[in-house]
């Protein structure tokens, strides 16, 4: 893997810079586009004490989903390199990339078993989740045939409906894999379907039927491997949920998981979303703006264009809903959201220059637009915005040791 040069400083995110855009997390290019995402990795680092403060035992950090629009392999690295006990991941093409970029701490593929794939998994020292009997047996085989022990997490179902066994008939699935001489018993869990809301009495019920899965162990003697269950909601809200490892996700890069969470003002985001302007205009009263004539100026007004769109992963939906802060003011989007670009009125008398910073998603002069203020606008839920924010926005990276050591320089994170 190439290391990840640092920027020069400068405050704009359109100056001489050069970004890092990783590409599948495989290599990186140069890239001087203005609209950028910015991580910030010690924020990310508060986050991971703020949650081991919270929870005093083992994290799994689940880095899904590019982590969750962050950056896999830099957020990774440094996550590894922040000490933290595993990494979760929802399929192996993700947990193969990791090995590859240096990744060596356990890593949990959660999503549903894939037979073919069998060989990748354990071939790259992977944690399987075994969510039966049958692809407990479909583990073994493939492991005797490799000569070498799978590591496996059984998952039982406890009130999602995705996948697992159910929590009332786990007991022959638990007894086979307790008495397998091809698996490795690292761990059981389950998920938690209504822990963001900490009014839920789901939650309280799912913790019941996991636990009383997990005492088949005791009536069979055998040894307890780890249990896990808490999500983000449960690292917020439910400390009984916490049990031998936690699983924080969303709320890890510092984004709460729902308008229902308490406040957590331990955390604090970890992504920045910025562009410029690029173009300036005056639109006179009665013209309209973007496709559809959607939007219509009631005045003469000014009018900037910013380089961003829904096919960055930008919602259209926040066509003539969102806002964005440029000189530390709010401006509303007015018309629809193009793929490549949107407009912003600046009012008749607002003012707004070429290369001006523009905020989607951070903080400018005092005035904040978060994620979660973004989703509300867009009709969505926050994870829905960062891990629809794809690849085609190059990604900075500042603070901490970006490339977590592995094939990387250390502190060579990008710093806007």
């Amino acid at each position: 893997m190439p290391a990840i040069v640092p920027a020069s400083s400068g405050r704009s995110p359109a100056d001489d810079d050069i970004a890092i855009l990783f590409r599948n997390g495989l290599h990186a290019e140069a890239s001087r586009r203005p609209t950028r995402i910015r991580v910030d990795l010690d924020a990310l680092s508060a986050n991971l004490a703020a949650i081991r403060a919270r929870a005093p035992v083992p994290v799994m950090a689940i880095v899904k989903a590019n982590a969750y629009g962050h950056g896999l392999v830099p957020v990774a690295l440094h996550l590894q390199a922040q000490g933290v006990d595993q990494l979760g991941v929802a399929f192996v093409e993700e947990a193969m990339l990791l090995r590859r970029s240096g990744v060596r701490i356990p890593i949990l593929v959660m999503g549903g078993m894939y037979g073919p794939q069998l060989d990748d998994l354990i071939g790259h020292d992977l944690e399987i989740t075994v969510s039966s009997l049958d692809k407990l047996r479909q583990v073994e085989a493939a492991a005797e045939a490799m000569g070498r022990r799978a590591a496996v997490h059984l998952k039982v179902d406890t009130g999602m409906e995705r996948i697992g066994v159910h929590s009332y008939s786990a007991g022959p699935f638990i007894e086979a894999a307790a008495a397998s001489r091809w698996c490795e018993l690292r761990g059981i869990y389950s998920h938690l379907a209504c822990a963001d809301d900490p009014g839920s009495p789901m939650t309280a019920l799912q913790l019941e039927r996991f636990l009383e899965a997990c005492r088949h162990f005791e009536r069979i003697g055998a040894p307890m491997p780890r249990r896990h269950l808490a999500n983000s909601g449960g690292v917020l809200h439910f400390p009984e949920t916490h049990l031998d490892m936690v699983r924080p996700g969303i709320a890890l890069y510092g984004v709460l998981p729902d308008p229902a969470s308490h406040p957590a003002p331990d955390l604090r985001p970890a992504l920045s979303l910025v562009s410029q302007v690029v173009y300036f205009k005056v639109v006179k009263g009665g013209n309209s703006v973007s496709y559809g004539a959607t939007w219509t100026a009631p005045q003469d007004t000014r009018v900037v264009t910013v380089p961003i769109g829904y096919g960055d992963g930008y919602p259209r939906a926040l066509s003539s809903r969102g806002e964005v802060l440029i000189r530390g003011h709010r401006h509303p989007i007015v018309g629809r959201v193009c793929m490549d670009q949107f407009m912003v009125d600046v009012g008749p008398d607002g003012t707004a220059f070429n290369e001006d910073d523009v905020v989607l998603i951070g903080v400018q002069d005092g005035e904040r637009i978060t994620c979660e203020d973004v989703a509300a606008a867009a009709g969505t839920i926050p994870y829905e915005i960062l891990t629809g924010l794809n690849e085609r926005i190059p990604r900075l990276y500042a603070g901490g040791d970006a490339g977590g050591g592995a094939g990387t320089q250390p502190g060579a994170g990008l710093h806007p």
